[in-house]
C-alpha cells in the first residue's frame, strides 16, 4: 500500500528543488552575463518549467528534491503523469501561492493530501516504497 505524502515531506523536497534551481540560475547568469530584465526572467521561467515538467513526467516521476525525499508524482490511478499534466501542475503552483500560499495548505484538508496544483492537474504525491 502506498501512502500519500504530507505537507512537511513535500516542503523539504521543495527546499531541495529551490537550491537546485538557484544553482541553475547562477549558471545562467554566469554564462549569459545577464542579471535582470525581461529576457532573463523569461529564461528563468522556462528553465523552471522544464525542470519540473520534464522530471515529473519522466520515468523517475519526480524532481531531484522529490527523489531525495522518496516521493513520486502520479495521476489519480498511480500511473506516470504526462508532460501536459506536469505543466498544469507547475502552472497551478502559481495559483496555489495566491494568497499567502493558501493552495498548498489544502494538503491538510483533502483526503488524498492534494494541494491546489495537484487538484488542477489531477495528480497525487506518494511516498515511494523501496
Amino acid at each position: 500500500m502506498q501512502w500519500y505524502s504530507g505537507f512537511f515531506r513535500r516542503f523539504v523536497a521543495s527546499i531541495i528543488d529551490i537550491f537546485v534551481i538557484i544553482l541553475f540560475i547562477v549558471l545562467i547568469q554566469f554564462i549569459s552575463g545577464v542579471m535582470d530584465g525581461t529576457f532573463f526572467y523569461v529564461i528563468v521561467f522556462f528553465m523552471m518549467l522544464s525542470y519540473f515538467a520534464f522530471q515529473e513526467s519522466s520515468t523517475r516521476k519526480g524532481t531531484v528534491g522529490k527523489q531525495a525525499m522518496n516521493l513520486i508524482v502520479t495521476d489519480l490511478n498511480g500511473n506516470k503523469i504526462s508532460f501536459k499534466q506536469a505543466t498544469k501542475r507547475f502552472l497551478g503552483k502559481f495559483l496555489a501561492a495566491i494568497p499567502f500560499f493558501a493552495g498548498f495548505f489544502l494538503i491538510f484538508f483533502t483526503e488524498k493530501k492534494q494541494a491546489l496544483h495537484d487538484i488542477i492537474a489531477k495528480t497525487v504525491v506518494f511516498i515511494q516504497e523501496d
